[in-house]
């Protein structure tokens, strides 16, 4: 059985036990949250596809903890000119596990 869920923007394809790393939630670590974006479930061989969302359908996730992402480096540059900027950034990251998926 698994799940195809949008959380933040973006779709993950998730089954029971699932460990993901997300987008900052506002959820406390510790907590649980349940995900009503659910646009398609198979159980068994058995699709339901939604339309836009599965009715009905929704997935409850364990927020682990709160981190921060690898830190990702822009570097920009303009020849000839004597400038350069080096530039870092690191994600506000959820780390979630998907505890059950209700249809």
């Amino acid at each position: 059985m698994y799940a195809v869920i949008e959380i933040v923007g973006k779709q993950y394809r998730v089954t029971a036990g699932t460990i993901l790393e997300v987008d900052r939630l506002e959820a406390e670590a510790g907590k649980t949250v349940t995900v009503d974006r659910v646009l398609l479930t198979s159980n068994d061989g058995k699709l339901n596809l939604g339309n836009p969302t599965v009715s009905k359908a929704s997935v409850v996730v364990d927020v682990i903890e709160h981190l921060r992402g690898e830190k990702k480096i822009a570097f920009k540059m303009k020849r000839r000119k004597g400038y350069h900027r080096t530039v870092g950034h690191r994600q506000e990251l959820t780390r979630i596990k998907v505890a059950e998926i209700n249809l």
